[in-house]
């Protein structure tokens, strides 16, 4: 009985083993964390990515010219008050996590006494030679607490080597001087190059020397271009990332510079299935232009405008990179900086109070039934906290839930990128008079999506995860109620005559006339397009929160739209430009050339219009003469050395009328001076008066 009953304890207690090793194993299970999915970021680009918000500077030569296509003479550069501590106060007063100065532009300058050029500061008249910006800003940086890049054009217009092999060993001499004299830098920054340089040499770069030289000086630095390897271009020079932006990309058969270099629409979306974790960094000034000039001083991006620009980089997956160039005493100007502590403020208060610290979550699958994954770990503070679904899930439910009613009008999104990129679809509702109704919908979230809706109130939201490459896992969700600010409508028409309204505030109600009639709430409600190829004198007005809050009244006057018209001459490639309806394209002309349309059929004009181009690369004409034709040989002058007021210092669309009406058929267009010195002249848009 012993032997038996001894025998019954050891099958008893080898049973209780099994069944804890069994329960352990299933805790085991239920516990892990989801497998990585796709590229993967490495630990200095997730470092970069929560950067999210940096400086850049231009501050050289080109401070010092009115006209960034041309370069002052070297003896321009003498600074009174170069304040590199000032920079980066304002920096981090912006709410900045650091600034990246242009070393060097295509121009040449160097911002430091380069042992590889003879066009440095050390030939300027600045401290009598003995200045370094690098030096005096990466100390700066330090003190402030701000990490400190470089960014370093290949391009040089001034290099006597250039265009030559010899050039990549002067460029690579360069670079390491700045990747191994000031200190740890966090980006290494190389321009989209389009070789437009005065040498009118083409340089083949030594780009795997160039890349060895960063990781061997600075292996903790990602490096931004077109391909990266560590952060490309989002394609826009306006701050604006795709509304589906992948953090993936493909770069097999692609190279750095516009010729080569994947298109700009691959540049602002990314590759759904990309092989490479290269994302997104999206540029734009403060002002018109990129270094300083006394022209823009009244030309400072709104606040509307910056918000809208921080929505569509920060809020669409992507850093910003907001440019700020110190004027010609060597300081960031004051009303630049009054705009930069203006724009934190509205940051801070529209993103500042999240209402999600009150709700409750319940998601549709949690990973294992674990406490590790559950909805909860998105409200917290812990970027490494999150929920995730079980491998099997890649749809899924969030429902929020409020004891009593909120009012809100963004949504934050984050996913958990350390294992990936995942979610490519989702919508979001909200429980109106108990049912559910559809309030937003997004693509990709990446690092962090921020939707952006009219105000709604109620005390249940659901958020719908539509599709995933894999099981989702998010770290992050907010709601913010943001204080609206209503945002003028714009106007546009294309070349067809199909007329367009659209307003950066989310779901505004539009209406409009098309007689020049004063638009009000019992006007037409704008909806989709409409077609005046014929013309009319259209005016808008947006309002919010059911009428109470009205933008002011835009109005745009239309004639003729030139959907017949043809550019005769020149006959450059892209001339076509002028007459699409597009103000935002425009085309570059030699001073020697004039320009002729053909509008197909004989009209009875009554005066003309100009559109000048808004991009700091044009040279806008100042004085003119017009001729008109019936058959495009026998021209009759109409406007004589006449001249566009305020086209220097502000340009703008110009109304000109005959003072009689001329029947024509063709219209030529002779620049007598622009506003620039050079061999060119711009155009946006050529359009006539009939009505």
């Amino acid at each position: 009985m012993k032997m038996v009953h001894a025998a019954f304890i050891k099958i008893n207690v080898l049973s209780f083993l099994l069944m804890l090793a069994g329960m352990y194993s299933c805790y085991q299970a239920s516990d892990i964390p989801p497998r990585p999915y796709g590229a993967l970021p490495s630990d200095e680009q997730l470092s970069w990515q929560k950067m999210e918000y940096y400086m850049l500077v231009h501050f050289g030569l080109g401070t010092f010219s009115d006209n960034e296509q041309q370069t002052p003479r070297l003896s321009a550069f003498n600074p009174v008050n170069v304040d590199c501590r000032q920079w980066a106060a304002t920096a981090k007063a912006a709410g900045m996590k650091g600034i990246i100065i242009v070393a060097k532009s295509d121009d040449g300058f160097c911002l430091w006494p380069s042992n590889f050029s003879k066009y440095t500061v050390r030939e300027s008249s600045w401290l009598n030679g003995r200045g370094d910006i690098l030096k005096e800003l990466s100390d700066a940086c330090k003190e402030y607490d701000l990490k400190f890049g470089l960014y370093l054009s290949p391009i040089d217009n001034n290099h006597p080597t250039y265009g030559t092999a010899e050039y990549n060993q002067m460029f690579a001499g360069m670079l390491t001087e700045v990747t191994s004299n000031y200190g740890q830098i966090f980006e290494q920054s190389f321009n989209r190059m389009k070789e437009q340089n005065t040498h009118a040499k083409l340089q083949l770069y030594d780009w795997d020397l160039f890349l060895r030289i960063v990781m061997r000086n600075q292996p903790s630095a990602v490096i931004a271009s077109d391909i990266g390897p560590g952060v490309r271009w989002s394609g826009s020079l306006q701050g604006i990332a795709g509304e589906t932006n992948w953090s993936t990309l493909n770069v097999d058969g692609f190279g750095r510079g516009e010729a080569d270099a994947p298109s700009l629409d691959t540049l602002s979306r990314g590759n759904r299935l990309g092989e490479n974790w290269i994302p997104s960094e999206s540029d734009v000034s403060i002002r018109p232009g990129w270094f300083y000039s006394p022209d823009t001083d009244d030309r400072i991006k709104s606040l509307d405008e910056l918000m809208n620009i921080y929505y569509t980089s920060v809020g669409r997956n992507s850093n910003l990179l907001l440019n700020v160039a110190p004027d010609r005493s060597g300081r960031i100007p004051k009303n630049d900086s009054i705009r930069l502590m203006q724009f934190r403020r509205v940051i801070d208060e529209a993103l500042g109070a999240d209402i999600m610290e009150a709700a409750k979550v319940e998601a549709s699958s949690v990973r294992g039934n674990s406490d590790r994954f559950i909805e909860q770990n998105m409200l917290d503070a812990n970027y490494d906290s999150y929920w995730a679904t079980d491998d099997t899930v890649t749809q899924a439910t969030l429902d929020i839930s409020f004891r009593r009613d909120k009012t809100f009008n963004r949504l934050l999104l984050q996913e958990y990128i350390p294992l990936g990129q995942r979610i490519e679809r989702f919508s979001v509702e909200y429980m109106k008079d108990d049912q559910w109704k559809p309030l937003v919908s997004g693509t990709t979230i990446g690092y962090k999506r921020i939707l952006r809706f009219h105000s709604v109130t109620s005390r249940q939201i659901r958020i719908n995860i539509e599709k995933a490459l894999a099981s989702p896992v998010i770290n992050k969700l907010s709601l913010f109620s943001a204080k609206e600010s209503l945002s003028n409508p714009v106007i546009s028409r294309d070349k067809a005559g199909k007329v367009s309204i659209s307003c950066t505030t989310p779901d505004p109600i539009i209406y409009y006339t098309t007689d020049g009639s004063r638009p009000s709430n019992k006007s037409l409600e704008y909806n989709r397009s409409l077609l005046l190829p014929k013309g009319g004198h259209i005016r808008a007005i947006a309002m919010i929160n059911q009428g109470k809050d009205k933008s002011k009244i835009v109005s745009e006057r239309y004639d003729i739209a030139p959907v017949e018209w043809k550019v005769v001459s020149p006959t450059y490639e892209d001339m076509s430009a002028i007459v699409d309806g597009d103000e935002n394209s425009f085309v570059s002309i030699y001073k020697n050339h004039t320009v002729s349309i053909d509008f197909s059929d004989e009209l009875m004009l009554k005066g003309f219009t100009y559109t000048p181009s808004y991009d700091e690369s044009a040279s806008n004409i100042f004085r003119y003469n017009l001729y008109t034709s019936l058959d495009g040989r026998k021209w009759d002058k109409v406007i004589d050395n006449a001249s566009f007021a305020n086209m220097r210092t502000k340009p703008a669309k110009h109304r000109v009328t005959f003072g009689k009406t001329v029947k024509a058929r063709y219209l030529k267009m002779m620049s007598l001076e622009a506003v620039k010195r050079g061999p060119k002249y711009s155009i946006a848009e050529l359009g006539v008066i009939t009505r």
